[in-house]
């Protein structure tokens, strides 16, 4: 998503897009990643071999739904319904096995309107100048409008990689339950545990068109990542990531701060959490 936003020139959060709820979370994301030094991530990504199958499973997975999304969109029912069947099929495989009669394990994030406390920007329905898109004339059963529908490529890329590559993410919380990972699991979460929110998802990715010109620069980024992880070279890999890092250096400060804040909240309710599972 970094990436996408350096190579467009855009911080969107400032345009009113992007903004509140689980977008919080993600933009956050963004920078807590990129405030970091680039080493820590090279050495995951490179010297991981697991970590390259996951990499390319991921590309390969936004590119999938992405082409699956443009042709659906553009009037093929057969992809529309292989969409909505792989979309459904990732969410059945990561968080449908639950065991009857076992207590659900709470969310990680927590509510919509909670995250919009965190938020480096304030919510506006639509671009400056642009109707309603498709989804919000149609749908009446979609979000409020201050959480603008979008397609959440890069959540269902996440969760349909996971699936393809046979993860539980939940076991590698249990091993390795790092802040970041909390959040990248808990805005997955969010959206496929919810009927209502992953319905709009799809949906606007079927018929919105006001995110697809950021949606290809998602694709094209990850696609670019993959393809510099599989080289090995930590040269080029500290020259994309420092590029993409120069954009967004101007707002650490402040996003460091709301995301700092962030982190805390969402780890004092996962501390909560866990004592009360243990007793």
């Amino acid at each position: 998503m970094g990436t996408a936003w350096s190579c467009s020139l855009s911080y969107p959060w400032e345009q009113g897009l992007y903004v509140g709820g689980i977008e919080t979370a993600k933009v956050n994301l963004v920078f807590r990643i990129y405030s970091n030094a680039w080493h820590v991530y090279a050495g995951l990504a490179i010297l991981n071999p697991s970590a390259r199958i996951q990499i390319d499973q991921y590309a390969r997975s936004a590119t999938d739904i992405f082409k699956l999304m443009l042709s659906g969109g553009s009037g093929s029912v057969d992809d529309e319904v292989k969409l909505r069947k792989r979309i459904e099929w990732g969410r059945e495989v990561v968080f449908g096995n639950r065991s009857p009669g076992k207590k659900e394990r709470r969310p990680i994030l927590l509510s919509q309107e909670v995250l919009d406390r965190f938020s480096l920007g304030k919510p506006s329905t639509h671009r400056q100048g642009a109707p309603p898109s498709p989804m919000e004339m149609t749908f009446g059963s979609a979000p409020p409008s201050k959480y603008r529908p979008n397609s959440h490529l890069s959540l269902l890329a996440m969760v349909d990689c996971w699936a393809h590559l046979k993860i539980n993410p939940y076991e590698h919380l249990a091993l390795a339950a790092t802040p970041i990972f909390r959040l990248f699991l808990g805005v997955a979460e969010h959206l496929f545990l919810s009927p209502s929110l992953l319905g709009s998802a799809i949906q606007s990715a079927l018929h919105d068109s006001w995110h697809r010109s950021d949606d290809l620069e998602f694709i094209i980024a990850a696609r670019g990542w993959s393809q510099c992880v599989s080289f090995g070279n930590f040269d080029l890999y500290e020259r994309r990531f420092q590029e993409t890092r120069s954009f967004f250096e101007g707002r650490f400060e402040e996003a460091g701060r709301l995301g700092s804040e962030m982190i805390k909240a969402i780890m004092e309710t996962e501390i909560q959490r866990e004592e009360e599972e243990s007793e």
